[in-house]
C-alpha cells in the first residue's frame, strides 16, 4: 500500500510559471467520489492513469495508482457526469507542483508538494499563499463536483 503525504496551498502570483521547468495538461474525472475510496481517471499525455485515494488524515492518505492505456482512460472519462472533468495545466517547480484550471474553474491556481514525513520542514516559495491542505473545499473531486469554493 502506497501512502501519500501532500499539502496544498492557494497560489497568489503568477512568478512560477517562470521558475516551471515543465508544464503539461491533464484532464481527470471521478467514477467515485466516496471519501474512503475515491476513484479517479486520468489523462496526462499520451498517457491514462487510474487512481484509489482512501479517506484522508491529516496530509496523510493511502493511494494506489496504475497507469493504463490512454484509450481506456478516455472511454472512462465518458462515464463520469458532464461537466465534473477537470482540465487544467500543471507546472513543476522543484518539488512543487502548481495547477492552473480551466473550464468551469478557471482562474483557480493551487499549489501541492508531496512530503516524505507529515512533520518534514520545507520553504515556501513567493507564490505560495494560505494552506488550503484538509480544506475539503479544495479537494478535486469535489471541485469537480461544486466548482469554485
Amino acid at each position: 500500500m502506497a501512502k501519500e503525504i501532500e499539502r496544498k496551498f492557494l497560489v497568489i502570483s503568477s512568478s512560477y510559471r517562470a521558475l516551471a521547468s515543465s508544464s503539461f495538461r491533464i484532464r481527470q474525472g471521478y467514477l467515485s467520489t466516496n471519501p474512503a475510496s475515491t476513484v479517479r481517471v486520468r489523462t496526462k499525455g499520451d498517457h491514462g492513469y487510474i487512481t484509489v485515494k482512501g479517506i484522508t488524515s491529516g496530509a496523510t492518505r493511502n493511494e494506489w495508482e496504475y497507469e493504463i492505456p490512454l484509450k481506456d482512460a478516455e472511454e472512462m472519462l465518458k462515464l463520469t457526469e458532464e461537466g465534473t472533468v477537470i482540465d487544467k495545466t500543471r507546472f513543476i517547480v522543484g518539488r512543487w507542483e502548481v495547477d492552473e484550471f480551466h473550464g468551469h474553474l478557471d482562474g483557480l491556481v493551487v499549489a501541492e508538494i508531496e512530503l516524505t514525513d507529515e512533520n518534514e520542514s520545507f520553504g515556501l516559495p513567493d507564490f505560495i499563499g494560505r494552506e488550503v491542505t484538509g480544506d475539503a473545499r479544495y479537494y478535486n473531486s469535489v471541485l469537480a463536483a461544486n466548482g469554485r469554493p
